[in-house]
């Protein structure tokens, strides 16, 4: 009887071992898919700025064919930007993008034509929304991140992690200065009104002797 019930206790520890060690391992799974879904939310919107990006430098080489510089600067970010592999290299090539149509947004300052071109304010519009886009699904990716990696580097999922080599994800981090939508005003600002001028003393009337 002793040995029966020592039979049964050692079962149990060994299903209980048995159901933890699938739990984690489905758990990592999930996770692991999630960092990868969210991921792949990104690169659909990075995607479509991608495909924005033509469209804008044509219309700005319409009106400023000679600003050869800032539209060559776009084009090989969008390159650069489009060979990334890995969130360390994209994010690197976001900023480059972000500071280039920068750049040329500022030209319109310089062309009223192009400033008040409706093709150029729909793309600028679109390059708006899709920045808040791509701002939404990083901070839904590191978050993701985060949560996996935590998963990871915590017991007892760590051996597991371990056993099934489970590795930690990259953060797709920006730099401050990119963090911002990019945008451009296109209202002109009012004319500054000229202070108005001092009204000269009024002489003194002269008395008769």
């Amino acid at each position: 009887m002793p040995d029966v019930l020592a039979l049964i206790i050692i079962l149990v520890v060994v299903a209980l071992l048995v159901i933890i060690l699938i739990a984690s391992f489905n758990g990592l799974v999930k996770l692991r898919n999630r960092v990868d879904n969210a991921w792949a939310q990104i690169d659909v919107q990075l995607k479509r700025r991608y495909d924005l990006i033509p469209n804008l430098v044509e219309t700005v080489k319409g009106y400023a064919a000679h600003e050869r510089q800032t539209l060559e600067a776009v084009i090989q970010a969008r390159n650069m930007a489009m060979s990334a592999t890995g969130p360390a290299q994209q994010a690197q090539a976001e900023n480059m993008i972000s500071g280039a149509l920068k750049s040329l947004f500022a030209l319109s300052e310089a062309y009223p034509d192009l400033k008040a071109n409706q093709n150029f304010l729909n793309l600028q519009e679109e390059l708006t929304g899709t920045e808040g886009r791509i701002a939404y699904a990083r901070q839904f990716y590191n978050d993701t991140v985060q949560r996996y990696n935590t998963k990871i580097q915590t017991f007892p999922t760590v051996v597991i992690a371990g056993m099934f080599h489970f590795t930690q994800r990259e953060y797709f981090e920006v730099e401050e200065t990119a963090r911002d939508a990019v945008h451009v005003s296109f209202d002109t600002p009012p004319a500054a009104t000229p202070p108005a001028q001092p009204t000269p003393p009024t002489p003194p009337a002269s008395t008769q002797p």
